[in-house]
């Protein structure tokens, strides 16, 4: 595996090494023990959610807050996803800046997204599946989101509003200024 820093502080971009033939590929995807060496990062991780989603759905931007703040290692099984994530950490040097990254069962790659973050994904294939790891357990009462279209944030997800497919639940997510007046 190798690490790849993105624009974010905190925030890896990680390539697995993947041994490919005429039967297939195999690649370890993830060891503790080499993501430790390679980021320093001591993560337990504890909880692992699985999605299957059609193109254009988009979900997002999520996190938890308090005790129950997640970090989470993502990943592509099958199709393709744009893949978002928003620095909330507000002692941070890259706070309300945000990355994108294409992640797909071809390029293989995954995103670790550190606590203190907002997560959300724009899907890019039909029957997308879309893997990860927490290394907090789901806490509905600690859940928080972002609009996902937030002017300040100014995220490009490569999609017309017309062509999304939103939870009823994500449509109404507050604005970031009124989320930090909320808070």
């Amino acid at each position: 595996m190798t690490v790849e820093n993105s624009n974010l502080k905190d925030c890896f971009i990680i390539h697995p090494r993947v041994f490919e033939d005429d039967r297939g590929y195999f690649y370890e995807s993830y060891n503790k023990q080499g993501f430790k060496k390679k980021t320093g990062l001591d993560i337990d991780f504890v909880q692992d959610n699985q999605s299957q989603s059609s193109k254009g759905v988009l979900r997002g931007l999520h996190f938890q807050v308090g005790d129950y703040e997640q970090a989470k290692l993502v990943r592509v099984i099958k199709g393709s996803v744009l893949d978002v994530c928003v620095d909330l950490r507000e002692n941070s040097e890259t706070y309300l800046k945000h990355f994108t990254l294409i992640l797909s069962e071809e390029n293989k790659k995954q995103l670790f997204i550190p606590r203190g973050f907002a997560h959300g994904f724009l899907v890019l294939e039909d029957n997308t599946i879309f893997s990860y790891k927490c290394d907090n357990y789901y806490h509905k009462e600690s859940e928080r989101g972002i609009i996902y279209n937030d002017p300040d944030l100014a995220i490009d997800w490569r999609f017309e509003n017309s062509q999304l497919l939103i939870s009823d639940k994500d449509k109404v997510l507050p604005s970031l200024q009124k989320y930090q007046k909320q808070r």
